[in-house]
């Protein structure tokens, strides 16, 4: 597990195509002093017992900004009357709901109607990594929780993707190549269904054979674990599969990509520089990450948006 690195907040010289909201670190220090430390001791509570929540949370939280900036829209609930995001395909597995759940109820026992679920989400994943090994940097808030969930809003990168596809996602954000490597990086913590990467290991693109970039023994051990009833998972790390670091990249250059995104990354000559900088130097990994998370998290689409009290429901 690679030494956690100290990270302060960076200031971002770009002009987002997002309207960014005022955002700054310790938003909640006269509001709500102790906002940071009881969402960090929920964290901690639930990673003790189920290391795999900073996976959880870095999906959703990407999930989440991706789609109207971060603001929480991911977290409601679909009713009778109207869907929300969470039944949109890419959102069916996604998990860890009932950890924010639990902040936003301390949170409201200490401070009602002030600490937004979009910070929540925010800080959660943050205090997660870090646990995991990750780096540690100081976040931001200051966000509002949006008013629109709608599941025809979700568009994310596909984990079939070509470079030059999930880039187009990433910039359209305002985000670069070195930004899109860098969060995929988070797969260093990550597992997949094998109906995301399934057709790799029989009948790439048609062909009736495994791709012929991954692996054979992981093809092997593969097919093993995707032989299992109820859609498997794997893990995207076959070496530490629980730890915040760069073996990810690691395992990309020695043809162990698991979904085909992660191998394209190790391929495109585009991309191939830039994980091999980060096989070879996790300090410089943990630098960029930490800097690609704190410009994610300041997607924002402008909207006034409020505090919810309950983070499944608008007020």
């Amino acid at each position: 597990m690679m030494r956690r690195t100290e990270t302060s907040f960076l200031a971002f010289l770009i002009l987002l195509p997002l309207v960014v909201a005022d955002l700054r670190v310790g938003f909640y220090s006269a509001t709500c002093p102790k906002a940071e430390q009881i969402i960090q001791q929920v964290v901690q509570k639930k990673f003790s017992s189920d290391p795999s929540i900073t996976a959880a949370l870095l999906r959703m939280h990407f999930h989440d900004c991706f789609v109207r900036g971060c603001d929480a829209s991911i977290l409601i609930d679909s009713t009778k009357k109207k869907a929300s995001e969470k039944t949109a395909g890419p959102n069916l597995t996604v998990r860890g709901f009932e950890v924010i759940d639990e902040a936003k109820k301390a949170l409201e026992a200490a401070c009602p109607s002030t600490v937004s679920c979009a910070d929540i989400i925010t800080l959660a994943t943050r205090d997660s990594v870090v646990l995991a090994g990750g780096p540690s940097y100081k976040s931001p808030t200051g966000r509002r929780d949006g008013l629109v969930s709608n599941p025809n809003d979700v568009n994310l990168p596909g984990p079939s993707f070509s470079v030059s596809q999930a880039l187009q996602s990433f910039t359209d954000k305002g985000m670069t190549l070195n930004d899109m490597v860098t969060l995929l990086g988070a797969h260093t913590v990550g597992v997949a269904h094998c109906s995301f990467f399934e057709d790799r290991l029989s009948n790439f693109q048609g062909t009736g054979s495994p791709d012929p970039s991954m692996d054979p023994t992981l093809v092997t051990k593969l097919k093993n674990i995707c032989a299992g009833p109820n859609d498997p998972t794997a893990f995207l790390d076959q070496n530490t599969s629980f730890a915040f670091d760069n073996q990810y990249y690691n395992q990309v250059n020695l043809k162990r990509g698991v979904m085909q995104i992660d191998q394209e990354l190790g391929v495109d000559k585009s991309t191939a520089g830039i994980v091999s900088g980060f096989a070879s130097n996790g300090a410089r990994f943990s630098q960029s990450f930490a800097t690609a998370m704190l410009k994610m998290g300041s997607l924002q689409d402008g909207n006034p948006g409020e505090i919810r009290k309950n983070c499944r429901v608008f007020n």
